[in-house]
């Protein structure tokens, strides 16, 4: 039975938490509300690790208070619904990914753009409408408010599901709004790691011819033979990158290391889009002449909102679209992001949440 706020009780819960700026996570005993009229309570199963986890433990934002718990691509099985819930039910799987509120009346919110709301209130680290501080999913309970919780198809495994509540939507919205879905056209991707991978899956779903850009040479023949893109350019090799020039309608930029847009732009046919998506800590360089000359444009994009969100992972589930992932146990987590730091992952962590925490509490 749902509760008012004014009558719940706080339920325990456990998950791992960073305390100080050295980011190191240990077991960590907080509270939750209980289960409210619009509210979705869930056990979780698995949790994704993105880099974005590994950037508010160490503070390296400077917007992080302590003791911060982690985690937004968290998935489960639904325990409790509150008595105004409408879409949900008692043992159905679910998901929730970075937003845990809106404001839900500004232009944005009533265009399905909760995640470009001023006022979203992320799913860890953010203060919530009562007042109280949100925790991720590094953690065995999540309640939710109803609008906010993403149904997983039955067909799609939880542990590969996780990661596609960030990366899948992180590459999946920016193609799709800036038109770069339509068969046969040519999308570069630049990286090839969490996102870029992700980015590779989702395109070839589409009918895109896909063509990887990376400074890894190394990483050829896991994109072809592996994840089935189409072309490989070696950034740095001058040759590869000029025999290219002019041959893609869209690029998707996840990386978030500092490097030059100026041969990206070059390889855009005229009209191109390039769209970032990574987020590098210094500025780049943009150079404005070559965008003149073609009408090209470079724009920018970060996840979806939540109807965009449910769209992703009927897709997914309609061909089959997991991420690659490298299951771990929540004792492993910190070693994890010290890999994370050195991009050592094929190509998410997932914390197996319900087979190791307990042991811990």
């Amino acid at each position: 039975m749902a509760l008012s706020p004014e009558n719940e009780h706080p339920v325990k819960a456990f998950g791992w938490a960073a305390r100080d700026s050295s980011g190191h996570l240990s077991p960590f005993k907080f509270s939750r509300r209980a289960t409210r009229e619009k509210d979705v309570t869930f056990k979780v199963l698995y949790c994704g690790i993105c880099h974005t986890d590994l950037h508010t433990i160490k503070n390296d934002w400077g917007l992080t208070s302590y003791p911060v718990v982690p985690g937004h691509e968290i998935v489960g099985v639904v325990t409790e619904v509150g008595t105004e819930v409408t879409k949900f039910k008692v043992g159905d799987k679910v998901g929730v990914a970075g937003m845990a509120g809106s404001c839900g009346t500004c232009a944005n919110c009533k265009n399905d753009l909760e995640n470009y709301c001023p006022k979203m209130i992320m799913t860890y680290g953010a203060k919530y409408y009562d007042g109280t501080i949100t925790y991720g999913g590094y953690s065995d309970i999540m309640v939710s408010n109803e609008h906010f919780v993403i149904k997983i198809p039955d067909n799609l495994p939880l542990d590969g599901c996780a990661p596609i509540l960030c990366a899948g939507i992180t590459v999946y919205s920016p193609l799709k709004y800036y038109g770069l879905d339509k068969v046969g056209m040519h999308v570069g991707v630049v990286g090839l790691g969490g996102l870029g991978h992700m980015a590779i899956k989702f395109a070839k779903a589409m009918g895109l011819k896909v063509t990887i850009i990376s400074s890894s040479p190394n990483k050829k023949k896991e994109a072809m033979n592996h994840l089935g893109a189409d072309g490989f350019l070696v950034s740095h090799n001058k040759e590869e990158m000029q025999s290219a020039m002019g041959t893609m309608d869209g690029i998707i930029d996840t990386v978030s290391a500092v490097h030059a847009l100026l041969p990206l732009i070059g390889l855009l046919k005229t009209h191109g889009k390039l769209v970032m998506v990574g987020a590098p800590e210094k500025p780049l360089e943009l150079h404005i002449f070559p965008l003149l000359m073609g009408r090209k444009i470079v724009g920018g994009s970060c996840v979806g909102g939540v109807k965009e969100m449910q769209e992703m992972i009927d897709f997914a589930s309609k061909h089959n679209i997991i991420a690659d992932i490298e299951l771990i146990p929540i004792n492993y987590v910190n070693t994890a992001m010290e890999r994370l730091s050195k991009g050592d992952v094929k190509y998410r962590f997932v914390i197996d949440i319900a087979n190791s925490l307990a042991s811990f509490s």
